[in-house]
C-alpha cells in the first residue's frame, strides 16, 4: 500500500498518462473535428437560401402553408439540427483538445 501512495506521489502515473494517452487522444480529437467540420460544410451548403430577408413581416407575404407548418421534419429543419449538432461537436472537442495541451505541458 505504501509502494501506490508513494508512486501517485512520485507523479509516474500522471507523466505515463501524459506521455501515453494524451498524444493518442489529441489525435483522435482532431480527427473528430476534420470530420464534423466536412460534414458541417455538406450540410451548410445543401439548405437552401431564404432570399425574402425578412421583409414578409413588413408585406404581409407570409403563406401559413401545409409545409409551413411542418416546416419541423422538413429536409431544411434536418439539416439545420445537424449542422447544429457538427457545431457542438467541433466546440467540445476543440475545446478538449486544449485542455489536453495544457495538461501536457504542465508535466
Amino acid at each position: 500500500m505504501n509502494m501506490f501512495i508513494s508512486t501517485l506521489l512520485d507523479g509516474e502515473i500522471a507523466s505515463d498518462f501524459a506521455t501515453r494517452v494524451l498524444p493518442v487522444l489529441r489525435y483522435v480529437l482532431f480527427a473528430i473535428i476534420i470530420a464534423a467540420a466536412i460534414v458541417m460544410i455538406i450540410t451548410t451548403l445543401m439548405q437552401s437560401t431564404d432570399n425574402n430577408n425578412g421583409m414578409d413581416a413588413f408585406t404581409g407575404a407570409k403563406q401559413e402553408s401545409y409545409y409551413a407548418q411542418n416546416k419541423g421534419a422538413s429536409r431544411d429543419s434536418i439539416l439545420k439540427r445537424i449542422t447544429i449538432a457538427m457545431a457542438v461537436i467541433i466546440f467540445v472537442c476543440v475545446l478538449t483538445f486544449f485542455i489536453t495541451e495544457l495538461i501536457a505541458g504542465i508535466k
